[in-house]
């Protein structure tokens, strides 16, 4: 080890699974080349030599990249630069190249002003305690030393031809996609091109500007577009994925939605129709009915804590072949490497469809149905937001209430259950409500809504 110039980041970017912010105002440069020092040290004591690069298509990931391969390069690692492309291509590269770990440049779905890095070691997320562990190191500025060799290897012809091998060929589809110009632009296009059936392709260029509609499909005006295409080109689907193309978003051929939980259910009956009583992961956010329909499908159901490297953990330690959060991050262990990737998780959902002998559609209607509110995020101050969950929770146990407290505070009542958690990775409270009748939400709804006017905080409009 040696000391060199020390390094802080500002505060708002080491998050809990990445570390994000916007450019040239909370991640610069400096920020991108101490990352490479922090994580290539952390690579080189669990004695790794090789990291894979990759970034995505906003416009400042070339500049972000470069800074950070040469930070990795300075610690001695040797960085294989695979080049503009997804974050499931980067963790293909992770797994199926002579590497050690890998860390891709991208933004995910936020806005285009943000960027930030993805990162793994030996197959598993460096997230949580790594992070805070990386960014102490670069305060003090003890990093490993070297000079690393830089090299290119080009790894997306592999990983549309891996891609391809899961596909369960049926009948043919009429399938929209949109990749809203983010990074799995060129993978899609690939993926159309040999895909049997007929495919019609929006927004497919990337574009770190993102002209179309922002690059997030678990909001339901981004999927407006493809909603349109579908009705108009008489669909069987429609697919759209986020920025670097590891969220999914699902509408049948009437143009509706499927959720993050109802796509889980689907995949769960071809999998334990394979695997009788596999576990399957959902974040605390999913709806009950998902739980209740894994259980009755001779699955184990387990509900999880929200974020992507949080349900990858599990998954590794539970042997889970399925994973799935809300957010549209879905993850196969079965035929697949175990990490979220919608661009496999679209791959499955057509296999899906074209065996099947009825419609998405009609697949969607056999789900139990449910009546609830979608995700709702409202501001809350840093300091207060994990306060007011445990204030939150701590009155509902005094009163006898059934609480659930893997992830924040999940209330089970007669009428469904609410959930109230502090967001990771936003100054934000994050609240859902679920029940079988409109009248049973209500009550759901007002509840939780006495419990935050107990703790100081204004309800969103929404409830």
């Amino acid at each position: 080890m040696t000391t060199g110039p020390s390094h802080r980041f500002d505060p708002s970017v080491l998050r809990e699974y990445d570390i994000r912010g916007i450019v040239d105002r909370t991640l610069s440069e400096a920020d991108a080349r101490a990352v490479g020092l922090g994580f290539g040290t952390a690579v080189r004591e669990r004695g790794g030599k090789r990291v894979a690069v990759a970034r995505d298509g906003r416009l400042h990931s070339p500049r972000l990249q470069a800074a950070l391969i040469a930070g990795l390069a300075a610690t001695g690692l040797d960085v294989v630069d695979v080049g503009l492309g997804p974050t499931p291509m980067l963790y293909f590269a992770a797994h199926t190249l002579d590497v050690d770990a890998g860390i891709q440049v991208t933004g995910s779905h936020n806005p285009s002003e943000y960027n930030g890095f993805k990162m793994l070691i030996a197959g598993k997320s460096f997230w949580g305690d790594d992070i805070r562990r990386m960014g102490a190191r670069c305060a003090a500025g003890d990093f490993a030393a070297g000079a690393g060799h830089v090299t290119t290897a080009a790894v997306g012809e592999a990983y549309l031809e891996r891609l391809l091998r899961d596909y369960r060929p049926g009948r043919d589809l009429t399938v929209v996609w949109d990749a809203g110009n983010g990074a799995g632009g060129e993978v899609m296009q690939g993926l159309a091109r040999r895909l049997p059936g007929r495919h019609i392709l929006l927004n497919e260029r990337i574009d770190g500007t993102f002209p179309a509609h922002h690059p997030d499909p678990t909001v339901a005006k981004n999927l407006v577009q493809l909603q349109e295409a579908v009705a108009r080109e008489g669909a069987d689907l429609g697919v759209a994925f986020d920025g670097d193309a590891d969220r999914i978003g699902v509408v049948d051929g009437q143009g509706r939605i499927l959720w993050g939980d109802q796509l889980m259910a689907l995949f769960a009956r071809e999998i334990l129709a394979e695997r009788p009583g596999a576990t399957i992961i959902a974040d605390v956010k999913a709806s009950q009915t998902l739980f209740d329909e894994i259980a009755r499908l001779g699955g184990t159901p387990l509900m999880w804590r929200t974020g992507h490297s949080i349900i990858k953990a599990k998954m590794h330690e539970t042997a889970a072949p399925l994973a799935g959060e809300m957010s549209g991050h879905i993850f196969f262990a079965d035929r697949w490497y175990g990490f979220d990737d919608a661009l496999y998780a679209a791959i499955r959902i057509l296999s899906i469809v074209a065996r099947a002998p009825e419609s998405l559609a009609a697949m969607r209607d056999t789900l139990p149905a449910a009546v609830n509110t979608p995700e709702l995020r409202f501001p809350v101050d840093e300091v207060r937001k994990f306060a007011v969950v445990d204030e939150v929770r701590a009155r509902l146990r005094a009163a006898g209430a059934a609480v659930n407290d893997v992830d924040g505070a999940r209330v089970s009542t007669a009428d469904g259950w609410w959930l109230l958690r502090a967001s990771n990775t936003q100054d934000v409270l994050v609240a859902r409500c679920e029940s079988r009748d409109t009248a049973g939400l209500s009550r759901l709804k007002a509840a939780l809504v006495a419990e935050l006017k107990a703790s100081g905080v204004d309800a969103p409009q929404e409830l």
